[in-house]
């Protein structure tokens, strides 16, 4: 498997190539069909992993980034559920201690997963439209 690219700059993945055509992939839909040969360059350092990899949308990238486990995740699912939340209310709901979840919350801001909020002049959160996207792209996903 190799990186190419069509005339018009598209990246493929090359999965055959026989003296005529190719068969390549479409990293972003999956879709494959077959190239005439002339039409196809090969992309010099870009790892067909990485060409692979265009097939997540920059919103799962965002939440796949900052989530390191299943407690994190739990917890952004959570603020996604319960948007806008204030921090009293996540304290109590949630099974972290204050400090885990200071940083899981820092990491998130930092991130661009979530804002903060004035709830009832109380401090709150609240994910942005970029974690919504990619929360809803995961748990969509088939099994």
């Amino acid at each position: 498997m190799r990186t190419v690219r069509d005339e018009s700059g598209r990246r493929y993945l090359l999965l055959k190539e026989s003296s005529d055509s190719s068969r390549v992939r479409d990293p972003e839909t999956g879709e494959e069909r077959h190239v005439a040969n002339e039409q196809l360059e090969t992309v010099d350092g870009e790892s067909p992993l990485e060409t692979a990899s265009r097939a997540v949308p920059d919103a799962v990238r965002s939440v796949l980034g900052a989530v390191h486990d299943d407690r994190s995740l739990g917890l952004l699912l959570e603020i996604d559920a319960r948007s806008p939340v204030d921090v009293r209310t996540l304290m109590g709901a949630v099974d972290l201690c204050e400090s885990d979840l200071h940083g899981l919350l820092s990491e998130f801001r930092a991130a661009g997963l979530i804002v903060e909020t004035d709830e009832p002049g109380v401090r709150g959160y609240e994910t942005t439209d970029t974690a919504t996207r990619g929360l809803d792209t995961l748990t969509d996903a088939e099994p």
